[in-house]
């Protein structure tokens, strides 16, 4: 147990050590700053660098190694400094792996490059930094105790989950937050009541109107048609310099005048006020009618119904002072992605609002550090307490969260409305220098006044109260932006990163891009994945263009309820292992792909769907066909919650449901398609062979020069299965004969431990390959797994390098590297015995029989 605690600290130690040095100006022959170096680190058996310059191309390289970039990264701070609206992009962050040898960054103009020596972290240094791990090293091996106890008595995957995910070795990464179940109106219950006198409240809206011409027809029509409270409006038109703006106005005032005499007011200015001035003289209009009041941009377009639910909360809570609905482009009350704002089609705000009215009313009324004034209520009793907006924010931004923050400090509180969607058209108006200048010495006052307020807005967006229904308002968006007549892609996919996630990530890829990878014709620009294995067991997480947001919850009902507003789906099971309740996984896919417009879609990423033994492994930790259904092994049985056993036949009865009613079931290899047919004979005519491509170009190596001392190299994270236990036999008969060294180009089970000299080298990434390869003097490749591969990543990238590779006789990489051994003369396939693996005869062949007719 020592020897496992020392290899999984070594892990440990190599995922989370972090070294940082500061940066320094780059400069040019003559000591002009051509940028700057913001950050040198050490991050794993990395080297991270980020900064900026205004050169064409900027290198890392380390021990020879070379990566480059085209500076492209925007950065606001070298904008701001130099006075450019439209945002320069002169940013870069490259990493490379540790390699012998100094590390230098080299800035690019053609021909002529500056370098700049970066420095070496020394052994000293890393040793003390693994110190400092060893406190938190101890913690969360603490935490990962009961996990690993189950692990070592079940070999449960969704233990094994949890180590990784309590070590933070975990490969999704994503933070995870609980959802309110609650969010939702219960069914068959009726509507909390209404407080008293809600539609007899009246409200006064301030619209201040400064062009947007093209716009103020529709928001005056919504304001007219969707207003469900007692209303008068207060319009002050700022002098704007589209000649149409005013004359509209005025006839659209005189129309509502011969209905409603007086509920209109046009306040014309004879200058251009700003938009801070001119709001303050609606307000002083709005005071003496003594209403609760609405700041409404003249961008922002209100649905039905709209204002009794924002004025709701006034009745309900007496220390409201603010209101502020849910939007594509409101900040910290943006969705589908907080802080990003979005253009919506035609029609979509009524589709997402469609979602928020079915919000129960006083579910996640959040409280936050602001409201943002496009569409915002303000309680009339803190409007007399803080009657005016403050001035000294020149034309405008800053002024709302002023006006809250004062506010506040007289026991107001502002709240965040998740049951109101309001369409924002705004967000362009910013872009001059000037604005920009204005922006940065707004929020400099705001710092001064308020020193703990950015702390606030940073703590809401860590936390995010709203994330319940800013999913399930982002769910809504993506339905609304579907194309017709394609389904959204909703995807079950497991925890434990490996290649099932890296297709995933590409084919969801091709899901944004609306049909460019595999999948993607059907996609439509987002894609939803219930994801299992994690502290809940439903994470939801929806990909947009604008980015991830995602929560977590044990209730199936919810996850159900938010996917209602998805019409068309097309539901894909990737992977489930690691969940806590397998066996009922068939049946919740099931109810999400019944109806006429849902398509199902079965992935054989492995052997799941065939056994809880998703390699096909038996007791003995050996591959021996398929089992049988009454087969007596206990790893091709599975346990409920509850305690209840499944047996095998009972597993395939579940399972089987799944794949009679797929139309369609993917599988990568024809020795897969075999396996799953043997399984399940009634789905054959369903199976589709669609063998994987690459993750992205493996460069062809360098093989090291005739005579060379041999170097097996292995690639890619290996556990049992891949083939961890063969490859500590493997090191200890190497280490005793000397035959060749053994290098794994990636991580190995903690609970094998390979005999000196053999390396594990750790993380990599492909582009790593060829100076890993020259740094180790790999000559050939060995993929050491025992179980039936559906597809091996590895084995098609070590197949890339042009280096011999060598494989047992078992699935997917035997199906690969046969006939390329057929065809090059080179590495092969080796039988594997079955009960006890032959190390030095697999030594000799590797070594010393390198041609597929000699193996």
């Amino acid at each position: 147990m020592l020897n496992i605690g020392i290899q999984v600290f070594r892990r440990y130690a190599v995922e989370h050590i972090d070294l940082r040095r500061p940066g320094f100006a780059l400069a040019d022959e003559q000591g002009r700053t051509i940028g700057h170096l913001d950050l040198v680190a050490l991050q794993g058996n990395r080297i991270r660098v980020e900064g900026w310059c205004d050169a064409p191309l900027v290198a890392l390289v380390t021990g020879g190694a070379r990566v480059e970039t085209v500076p492209n990264l925007l950065r606001r701070d070298v904008s701001a400094a130099r006075g450019d609206a439209a945002g320069q992009t002169p940013g870069f962050r490259l990493d490379a792996p540790v390699m012998p040898g100094p590390s230098l960054l080299s800035v690019e103009f053609g021909t002529t490059r500056y370098i700049h020596p970066l420095g070496r972290f020394t052994p000293a240094e890393i040793r003390a930094a693994r110190l400092r791990l060893v406190w938190p090293f101890l913690r969360d091996l603490a935490g990962a105790a009961p996990a690993a106890l189950r692990w070592l008595i079940s070999r449960d995957p969704a233990a094994k989950a949890r180590i990784k995910r309590a070590l933070r070795f975990s490969a999704n990464r994503m933070p995870v937050s609980v959802m309110n179940s609650g969010l939702f109106a219960q069914d068959g219950t009726a509507a909390p009541p209404e407080p008293a006198g809600l539609f007899q409240t009246p409200i006064t809206i301030v619209l201040p109107v400064y062009n947007a011409f093209d716009l103020l027809a529709e928001v005056l029509e919504r304001v007219l048609a969707h207003t469900d409270l007692p209303w008068r409006l207060v319009m002050v038109e700022d002098c704007s310099s589209d000649a149409r703006v005013r004359p509209f106005l005025r006839d659209w005032v005189a129309a509502q005048e011969a209905g409603a005499p007086g509920r209109v007011t046009l306040v014309e200015n004879a200058t251009n006020m700003g938009f801070i001035r001119s709001v303050n003289a609606a307000l002083d209009l709005a005071r003496g009618f003594g209403d609760h009041v609405v700041l409404l941009n003249s961008d922002a377009f209100v649905p039905a119904g709209w204002a009794s639910r924002l004025i709701r909360p006034f009745l309900v809570h007496s220390d409201v002072a603010s209101v502020t609905p849910m939007s594509n482009d409101a900040e910290i009350f943006s969705t589908p992605v907080i802080c990003q704002r979005t253009v919506l089609a035609p029609g979509a705000a009524d589709a997402i609002d469609a979602t928020a009215r079915r919000f129960h009313p006083d579910a996640d009324l959040a409280q936050a550090p602001t409201g943002v004034g496009f569409c915002m209520a303000l309680n009339r009793r803190y409007l007399a307490l803080v009657p005016q907006l403050d001035t000294v924010f020149g034309r405008g931004y800053g002024e709302e969260v002023d006006w809250c923050q004062k506010v506040r400090a007289r026991g107001g509180r502002h709240l965040a409305l998740p049951g109101l969607f309001v369409e924002h058209r705004g967000g362009t108006s910013f872009g001059s220098a000037e604005k920009l200048k204005l922006i940065e010495a707004n929020n400099a006052v705001i710092s001064r006044r308020y020193p703990d307020y950015d702390q606030q807005v940073q703590d809401f967006i860590r936390h995010d109260p709203l994330l319940t229904p800013r999913l399930a308002l982002a769910i809504a968006w993506a339905a609304a932006h579907q194309p017709a007549g394609l389904p959204m892609p909703v995807y079950l996919a497991h925890s434990l990163g490996g290649g099932a996630e890296n297709y995933l990530q590409r084919r969801i890829a091709g899901d944004l891009a609306g049909g460019a990878g595999q999948g993607g014709a059907e996609a439509g620009g987002s894609a939803i994945v219930l994801r299992i294995g994690g502290p809940f067991r439903w994470r939801v997480e929806l990909y947009t263009a604008a980015g991830v947001t995602g929560g977590g919850t044990h209730d199936f009902a919810l996850v159900a309820r938010l996917l209602e507003p998805v019409a068309a789906r097309r539901v894909v099971y990737s992977c489930g292992v690691g969940d806590s309740d397998p066996v009922t996984l068939p049946g919740h896919l099931l109810a999400l792909a019944a109806g006429p417009d849902h398509r199902l879609e079965v992935l054989i990423h492995d052997f799941y769907p065939v056994s809880p033994s998703y390699t096909l492994l038996n007791d003995q930790g050996l591959h021996t066909g398929l089992p049988a259904p009454d087969a007596p092994d206990a790893v091709h049985r599975s346990r409920r919650p509850d305690g209840a056993r499944v047996t095998l036949a009972e597993w395939q009865a579940e399972w089987g449901r799944l794949l009679a009613a797929a139309d369609e079931i993917t599988v990568f290899s024809e020795d897969s398609r075999r396996l799953v047919a043997g399984a399940y004979p009634a789905a054959a005519g369903a199976l589709v062979l669609r063998p994987h491509r690459l993750l992205a170009d493996v460069p062809r190596v360098t093989p090291p020069p005739a005579g060379a001392r041999p170097v097996i190299g292995v690639l890619g994270n290996i556990g049992y299965q891949k083939g961890a236990a063969l490859l500590a036999d493997l090191s200890r008969e190497l280490a005793q004969s000397r035959a060749a060294d053994l290098v794994v180009v990636g991580n190995l089970d903690p609970a094998y431990a390979l005999a000196p000299p053999a390396i594990v080298h750790g993380n990599y990434r492909l582009p790593d390959i060829p100076d890993l390869v020259a740094r180790y003097g790999i000559g050939c490749w060995l993929i050491p797994s025992v179980w039936p591969e559906t597809f091996s990543y590895a084995t098609h990238e070590a197949l890339a390098t042009g280096l011999p590779v060598w494989c047992f006789d078992l699935g997917a990489q035997a199906e690969a590297v046969g006939p390329h051994a057929q065809a090059s003369g080179q590495g092969g396939v080796i039988a594997l015995n079955r009960s006890r693996p032959d190390i030095p005869a697999l030594i000799r062949t590797i070594t010393h029989r390198p041609t597929h007719e000699d193996a």
